[in-house]
C-alpha cells in the first residue's frame, strides 16, 4: 500500500478552504485515499467534513495512504505537493 508523510503547509491548517482544495484534488484522482494525523485513525480523504474534523494544524504531520497500489504513487506525490504548500494564499 503506497504511503506518503507530509507536513501541513497552510498557515491555518486543514480548515475550510485548504481542506476543500485538498478534497477536490483527491476526488479528481478517483482513488480511495485516506489521511491520518499521528496517533489518530485514518479518515476518508474524499470527504471535506472528515478532513476538517481531523483538526490537522499548520506544521503537523499527516500520512496519506491508498489501496490502489499500481496507480497511486504519482497521485500521492501530487497530493503531498499540495498539502505542503500554503493553500491559504491566493
Amino acid at each position: 500500500m503506497p504511503e506518503r508523510t507530509v507536513t501541513v503547509g497552510s498557515q491555518q491548517g486543514l480548515h475550510a478552504r485548504p481542506a476543500a482544495l485538498f478534497v477536490q484534488a483527491v476526488n479528481e484522482t478517483g482513488l480511495p485515499v485516506r489521511i491520518s494525523r499521528e496517533g489518530h485513525d485514518p479518515v476518508d480523504a474524499r470527504s471535506v467534513l472528515a478532513v476538517m474534523s481531523m483538526g490537522a494544524g499548520h506544521g503537523e504531520t499527516v500520512t496519506l495512504t491508498c489501496d490502489a497500489a499500481d496507480t497511486a504513487e504519482q497521485a500521492l506525490d501530487s497530493l503531498v505537493t499540495l498539502l505542503s504548500s500554503d493553500m491559504d494564499k491566493d
